[in-house]
């Protein structure tokens, strides 16, 4: 259980610090919300360069952010969003890895990472687990690994069978291939193209030996993300000497503070406490019923 106390994270240590890295995001379209201007912010706070791409237009961008059109990277024409639900995560799945190998300077991070130290590393790796696989939401390799050579070979085609999903979807992706309708993955299958296929790269070429622990990026891991909005939580103990980012779990946590706070963080809350640290005005930039 989570005892009922403040959690404190201390200052902002690396305002000192040169890191060769920069962070790169992903925002495709519209505004983004305080939640999204916190993490970013949370980088510049701490002296680390932020690139956001984006597609259409975008506001509430924080001053100091260098925004670059997405296409540098990836093609409108190569744009693939979730059946279902609409989602554009495939497309950021797929430019992640066509960032990392394109700009190697950069470190993926998504728009709800929240910056406590720089982001840096000495082995061009950089990523961690979560709950049984590959937490994404902060990714890094160098532009000459395999694992990421894999990564954008497979997602150059969007019918092709991936060897990482469960043996029945693989059966049923088969069938309609050999019956002459195949079936295009990402569309189809929820994360297809995400944690998954990042595990089964890094341990295809090996080097899922450079993945460091959950804590480091995602010491509040997906089933507690509640506990981030909630007020008078204590997360410290969560919270270890080489944790450098914590993760807001992007529409989950929007939707948490948009249901159950009325859209504003509770000022005692994890969320509520970091939102005033950096001096976000949460009516300025607020979470939209979308």
């Amino acid at each position: 259980m989570i005892r009922q106390t403040r959690c404190e994270l201390g200052t902002n240590e690396g305002l000192d610090r040169v890191t060769e890295f920069q962070i790169g995001m992903l925002w495709v379209d519209g505004p983004l919300s305080y939640l999204e201007q916190l993490c970013i912010k949370s980088f510049l706070d701490v002296g680390q360069p932020v690139r956001l791409y984006t597609y259409g237009t975008v506001s509430n961008v924080p001053d100091g952010v260098e925004q670059r059109d997405a296409r540098e990277v990836l093609q409108d024409s190569e744009f693939v969003t979730h059946g279902r639900t609409g989602s554009p995560a495939p497309h950021a799945d797929k430019f992640r890895y066509r960032m990392l190998a394109q700009e190697p300077d950069l470190i993926w991070a998504d728009t709800d990472a929240y910056c406590i130290k720089p982001f840096e590393t000495e082995t061009g790796h950089y990523y961690a687990y979560l709950e049984g696989t590959m937490g994404i939401g902060v990714l890094k390799l160098p532009p000459d690994s395999e694992a990421l050579a894999l990564l954008n070979e497979f997602t150059q085609d969007p019918f092709r069978i991936p060897p990482w999903l469960p043996k029945r979807h693989r059966q049923t992706l088969q069938a309609a291939l050999d019956s002459g309708s195949p079936i295009n993955v990402p569309e189809e299958y929820w994360g297809a193209w995400g944690p998954g296929a990042v595990l089964w790269a890094l341990h295809t070429s090996g080097e899922i030996r450079y993945a460091l622990p959950e804590h480091v990026f995602y010491p509040v891991n997906f089933t507690r993300r509640r506990a981030l909005a909630r007020p008078d939580v204590d997360l410290s103990p969560y919270l270890k000497g080489d944790t450098v980012s914590i993760h807001f779990y992007g529409r989950r946590m929007r939707s948490i503070l948009r249901n159950r706070f009325g859209g504003v963080p509770d000022p005692n809350s994890l969320v509520g406490q970091l939102v005033e640290k950096h001096g976000i005005d949460p009516a300025a930039a607020p979470i939209l019923d979308t």
